[in-house]
């Protein structure tokens, strides 16, 4: 459809250059399987940072609420939409806009029309209008997929996705890690926070994210952002006594600088040199120390066995899901498989550069059995010099004991009454000694 000689161009359009970065940041997710965070600065590029907000917001949210936004649109149309037709997605943009970031309808609705220009305008409009009208309200808690509560469901019951639905319609917690464990009680009055470990702080629920560099202590460096689970790793392996580690894949370095902290001599290994530029900056700010190693674990080897190693491997992220949506809808069962190969791959090669003696802790923010759980007791059956080293309480924060295989796995019904925890696996094992 030509537009009237009179209509504004879409860019003329207060606001339509971020629905447009949007829709592509949408597009990119879901369509290509990038992850959200990638995938921002380069639908977003040109657009002032309050814009960028606005986009990965729109965006975000689209994918927390994607199975009941298109509930609504499917129960407004008389032929359903194909799941990739821009006027689904246009649909979705707006409707999020309105019903749960408060976007008057008239502002959503003028700002998505632009996106289908020269295409099914009216039916974008009329669909719109047909939901708006009947006053819908979002299911809280949303809707997962229904892909991933099948597979949760097989993996861990029937309750496990049901508390997972809850935990994602909560704004997750901001825990931080302190430089010095012994100025715990110190930093949970200063924050105005709650201890569940020595070196460990929650913020207050209504902390604001965005200003976390201003709180006390942070340009100091007495602390940095790490969410509880994550920290259980280095916990798992005590004092460092001058001793080596390895930090593998360690970028952006919340576990090297625990370690660092805890007296360990780090080598921080990782792929990203962009992130590990990150790694140094917050060194540099925490006045922490580690030798910073660019290398692919694949080729790379250290030039002597070490004491201690701690491979934080790379994995679908799905324990990290209330952060970051998007990875309930790129993540599949090809995913899992490719990543759990990896991380067997890793776990192997890392194992052969351990002392006899030495400890390893293998760690992901997985919900998948596939890369935690069955990942070690493969490992185990294949290395019988190697066993597992069980967690205690004592070594855990409260209310985070192992499992009775002396493990630690964090679910969605984990610390839940005082804002939960990401999603862990985290096994700590020992290479005999000769």
């Amino acid at each position: 459809m030509p537009r009237r000689p009179n209509s504004p161009r879409p860019d003329d359009v207060p606001g339509f250059p971020a629905r447009r970065a949007a829709l592509r940041l949408l597009d990119a997710v879901l369509r290509r399987g990038d992850p959200l965070e990638l995938a921002l600065h380069g639908a977003a590029q040109g657009l002032p940072q309050s814009d960028r907000a606005l986009v990965h917001a729109i965006a975000a949210e689209v994918l927390r609420h994607l199975p009941d936004l298109d509930a609504l649109i499917d129960g407004a149309t008389k032929q359903i939409l194909p799941d990739d037709a821009k006027a689904r997605m246009v649909l979705r943009i707006a409707l999020v806009q309105t019903l749960v970031l408060g976007t008057p309808a008239h502002a959503a609705i003028a700002t998505a029309l632009p996106l289908v220009d020269g295409g099914p305008r009216k039916l974008v409009h009329g669909v719109f209008g047909t939901v708006t009208r009947g006053e819908p309200v979002l299911p809280d808690p949303p809707t997962l997929p229904a892909e991933v509560v099948e597979r949760w469901t097989g993996q861990w019951g029937e309750a496990m996705p049901q508390a997972a639905a809850i935990a994602y319609a909560v704004r997750p917690p901001v825990d931080v890690t302190l430089r010095d464990a012994a100025e715990t009680a110190k930093w949970t009055t200063e924050l105005n926070g709650a201890s569940f470990a020595p070196g460990h702080v929650r913020l207050p629920a209504n902390s604001d994210q965005g200003a976390i560099a201003d709180l006390p202590g942070f340009a100091e460096g007495a602390w940095w952002v790490q969410d509880i689970a994550a920290s259980c790793a280095a916990r798992l392996l005590g004092a460092g006594e001058g001793r080596t580690i390895l930090d593998l894949c360690a970028a952006p370095g919340g576990k090297t600088m625990q370690l660092a902290a805890a007296g360990w001599h780090v080598l921080s290994v990782d792929q990203s040199k962009k992130r590990l530029e990150r790694l140094s900056e917050n060194l540099t700010r925490t006045t922490l120390s580690a030798t910073v190693v660019p290398a692919d674990l694949r080729q790379w080897q250290p030039d002597a066995p070490v004491d201690a190693i701690l491979l934080d491997a790379p994995c679908t992220a799905t324990g990290i899901y209330r952060r970051h949506p998007d990875v309930l809808h790129r993540i599949g069962p090809r995913q899992i498989a490719e990543l759990a190969e990896l991380q067997g791959e890793l776990l192997a090669r890392a194992a052969g550069w351990l002392k006899p003696g030495g400890r390893i802790v293998y760690a992901t923010c997985s919900l998948e059995q596939a890369e935690g759980e069955e990942q070690v007791e493969r490992f185990l059956a294949a290395h019988p010099d190697f066993a597992l080293v069980p967690a205690t309480v004592a070594e855990l924060p409260e209310d985070m004991a192992p499992t009775s295989q002396g493990w630690l796995r964090s679910l969605p019904d984990m610390l839940a009454d005082r804002g939960g925890a990401d999603g862990f696996f985290i096994a700590r094992l020992a290479r005999q000694a000769n």
